[in-house]
């Protein structure tokens, strides 16, 4: 067994090579290809999909630095969705929910309901966030200051408040959604995507007893680029100077890609080095990482792991 600490700063490396925690697997996402690894809920099996990584294809404009952030959060999105739907068919999840349908027969509800689901909860999505991350804190704000104006034309406290009354709101719901049972489940492989991903980047072999005393807590993941983006937001929004409810939503809205490709380019900065400036930047999403990874199970590691070998690619591209 090779061991963490027996292995030199020489053969530590930093990869570009991400990945998602899904239903009952995980997917890796490398600069060739991407590979999901779901387990199957009945067989125990692991099952393995590999398709090409998108992006390469994108026109030049599309790659250039805080540009690239926003084309790069849509395809991880989009692409992202796709396959944990496709990992809730593999596990078998999705056919026992199947099954119980057929058995009660489905009516003519059910299915007009199957129809409306995703467009339907998309909206209501989409409502809901806008709702609250972005209207509900600009309203408190006007309706704490308005018997006094002057610190009401505080712009730099005004971004502040709604900029720490939006991350105190996402510290919440990631927590309200931890106390869930499938989705603790589902941060478990969240965990041991960045145990796996840790191991290969300090040169040690890809198993299961090297990856398990691997930190879950990784500067490049999707809860620090989130809290990054809040925390950037407040900056950019204390530029923002209207009042107007319906017009500062409007212009929070067209400075979201400009608060994106901030956020994107911090991330990545963070994942390539290790110094003073990248531990402070990392820090709080390396904190709320506590809520959203937990520690997964020998089962889940080896998910992690044949997702992790079928994308990395054989001519060191994928390191930084």
């Amino acid at each position: 067994m090779v061991y963490p600490e027996r292995i030199s700063d020489m053969q530590a490396k930093k990869t570009s090579i991400g990945g998602q925690a899904l239903i009952e697997g995980i997917m890796m996402r490398g600069p060739e290809k991407t590979a999901m690894a779901v387990r199957n809920d009945k067989t125990k099996e692991i099952i393995l999909e590999e398709y090409p990584t998108k992006g390469k294809d994108r026109p030049k404009i599309c790659k250039v630095p805080f540009i690239r952030g926003i084309f790069n959060m849509i395809d991880s999105l989009s692409f992202g969705y796709k396959c944990l739907m496709r990992s809730a068919e593999l596990s078998g999840i999705e056919e026992e929910e199947n099954e119980k349908k057929k058995a009660k027969g489905p009516s003519v509800w059910d299915k007009l309901f199957d129809k409306l689901m995703m467009p339907v909860a998309t909206v209501l999505a989409v409502a809901l966030a806008l709702g609250l991350f972005v209207y509900l804190p600009m309203q408190l704000w006007k309706w704490i200051t308005f018997s006094a104006p002057a610190v009401a034309q505080n712009y730099y406290l005004r971004a502040a408040f709604e900029g720490v009354l939006r991350i105190l709101l996402f510290v919440g719901y990631v927590w309200a959604t931890s106390l869930m049972k499938d989705i603790r489940r589902t941060y478990q492989y969240h965990g041991a995507e960045h145990k796996t991903i840790f191991c290969y980047e300090k040169g040690l072999p890809l198993t299961v007893e090297n990856v398990r005393p691997q930190t879950r807590f990784h500067p490049r993941c999707g809860t620090s680029f989130m809290v990054l983006m809040l925390i950037v937001g407040i900056i950019v929004s204390m530029f923002i100077r209207v009042d107007n409810l319906l017009l500062r939503t409007a212009l929070k809205l067209l400075t979201f890609p400009i608060v994106v490709g901030i956020g994107y380019e911090l991330i990545k900065w963070a994942g390539r080095r290790d110094n003073l400036l990248t531990r402070i930047i990392s820090a709080p999403g390396k904190w709320l990482q506590h809520l959203t990874t937990r520690e997964p199970d020998d089962s889940m590691i080896e998910c992690a792991i044949a997702a992790m070998e079928k994308v990395i690619p054989d001519d060191g591209s994928d390191e930084w």
